[in-house]
């Protein structure tokens, strides 16, 4: 059992029989009355984000939460397959549970997936993918004063914008954290 000295962000807590990650918190000593933690909690299933308070002495109980290593392997359109690096088990996650994770997912790339009582609840991608650009306007020299930008297609389906120099064939770093172009990389 955790208690209130043991929050730190990161922390995943069990509520209401469903897992909570701490993402913020502040300990607030008031000049009367018994010390408190504030917190915002994010359910890990949901992704709804809650503001719970803990008393000074109250216990939590911890999440049982599993992060495990996985391979993606394909799409058949709805449902999203990858392999257990351990024992070469195979799941297959539905697209509403991946979030925005299907416009970065290249073949057999390495994602972290986390589990809550042997159920999959989420997946966690690298920081930066490298995808190939597939469709975008024709470049163009120059302008880059103004930082003008323009639409470009990843080989994955995601559109994002980048600098108008950017040609079809060539390779973006994409921060999969905010969806956005970083740098163009050679191969």
């Amino acid at each position: 059992m955790y208690e209130t000295s043991d929050i730190r962000k990161g922390l995943r807590i069990e509520l209401d029989g469903a897992p909570f990650q701490v993402i913020e918190f502040q300990f607030v000593k008031p000049g009367k009355g018994n010390a408190f933690t504030r917190t915002k909690v994010r359910n890990m299933i949901t992704g709804a984000v809650l503001e719970k308070t803990f008393k000074t002495g109250e216990k939590m109980k911890p999440a049982n939460t599993d992060d495990r290593t996985m391979q993606y392997l394909y799409s058949d359109g709805s449902d999203f397959y990858f392999m257990d690096n351990q024992n070469y088990e195979q799941i297959a996650l539905e697209r509403d549970a991946l979030g925005d994770a299907p416009n970065y997912l290249v073949d057999n790339m390495e994602v972290s997936i986390g589990f809550f009582n042997g159920k999959p609840i989420g997946t966690t991608l690298p920081n930066f993918v490298t995808l190939e650009v597939t469709e975008t306007a024709p470049g163009e020299r120059g302008n880059t004063v103004t930082g003008a930008t323009k639409p470009a297609t990843l080989s994955t389906g995601y559109e994002v914008y980048v600098p108008l120099f950017i040609n079809t064939g060539d390779h973006l770093k994409i921060d999969t954290r905010t969806g956005s172009y970083v740098e163009r990389v050679k191969v």
